[in-house]
């Protein structure tokens, strides 16, 4: 079969409503295939979109994926007024996620997905292996200051998906191509105002982003106690994670694998999601085999 009637024989997702602990609705797509599943976990900022290639080429190989929006992100639900972003709720997310997968899913987590899904592993075992992108217990603090500089750069929002294009080339001035409207339309919305705003809830920066240097020690633990096969995936280009961040992480965990992509930042799957998905389908070639299939999570 060519590549061309391979990709058209793997089903569109199909759109799924989480609910999580508190009840609040979480938007997710799944892709039916083997077991055990891969939860894609996206980072801070993104949707579930930033997985649809590498969806695509799991399916493709046979693989039964789910990715979600995360809370606050994305066609997701928002907290309530009264109810504070905590990083406990979303680690509770994390295993709603999973085990809608089934038994023993695996975690692709990036950034804030990987942090996550390291607690919700240590606190329930919810994975049977981890692939963490580009994140690490310790993070550079220049690399943060620059994203959430971007992130807080444009308050009054976008005057037109142009307009927003042009400031996100500028701020990932290594990607040859500017984001179409359609790629963008997942990542703006039109706000009350009639300018583009960002998907996600700006009550993050100022709730649960100032609390995730107090998790630092929390997901070092989290890490001397893994024992299942880990995967770590770093940008070469990255300003978050480093050569000391990956070194005290191996300390932490000296069974896991390190692949470092060289053309990749800290966008690793976005930058090079070709070699990053075959770095992915590599490392799931070489795990155990599965005892049983996963079936569709509805």
């Amino acid at each position: 079969m060519d590549s061309t009637a391979q990709a058209a024989a793997v089903p569109a997702p199909v759109a799924l409503t989480l609910q999580a602990r508190d009840g609040l609705a979480l938007a997710a797509e799944h892709l039916p295939g083997a077991g055990p599943g891969l939860l894609l976990a996206h980072g801070f900022g993104q949707t579930r979109q930033a997985w649809r290639s590498t969806q695509q080429r799991l399916a493709e190989a046979g693989r039964a994926s789910l990715a979600w929006d995360v809370r606050g992100h994305g066609q997701s639900a928002r907290n309530p007024v009264a109810s504070r972003y905590a990083g406990e709720q979303f680690v509770d997310d994390v295993a709603v996620a999973a085990r809608a997968l089934g038994p023993a899913p695996i975690l692709v987590g990036a950034s804030m997905g990987g942090l996550t899904g390291l607690m919700a592993q240590a606190r329930d075992r919810a994975f049977s292996a981890l692939v963490l992108v580009d994140i690490t217990p310790r993070w550079e603090a220049a690399g943060v200051e620059r994203i959430l500089g971007f992130m807080t750069a444009h308050p009054d929002g976008f005057e037109s998906y142009e307009h927003a294009a042009e400031q996100i080339a500028a701020y990932l001035p290594h990607r040859r191509e500017k984001k179409s409207p359609a790629q963008l339309a997942h990542l703006l919305v039109r706000r009350a105002d009639g300018r583009l705003g960002w998907h996600w809830d700006p009550r993050l920066l100022s709730e649960f982003i100032p609390d995730t240097d107090g998790l630092q020690g929390t997901i070092e633990d989290a890490c001397r106690a893994l024992d299942v096969p880990v995967l770590l995936v770093s940008g070469g280009r990255s300003d978050l994670v480093t050569d000391h961040t990956v070194e005290h992480f191996l300390e932490l965990a000296p069974h896991a694998r390190h692949v470092r992509l060289p053309q990749a930042t800290h966008m690793v799957a976005g930058d090079d999601n070709s070699a990053f998905t075959d770095t992915l389908l590599s490392f799931l070639h070489d795990l155990p085999a599965p005892t049983a299939a996963h079936g569709d999570p509805r």
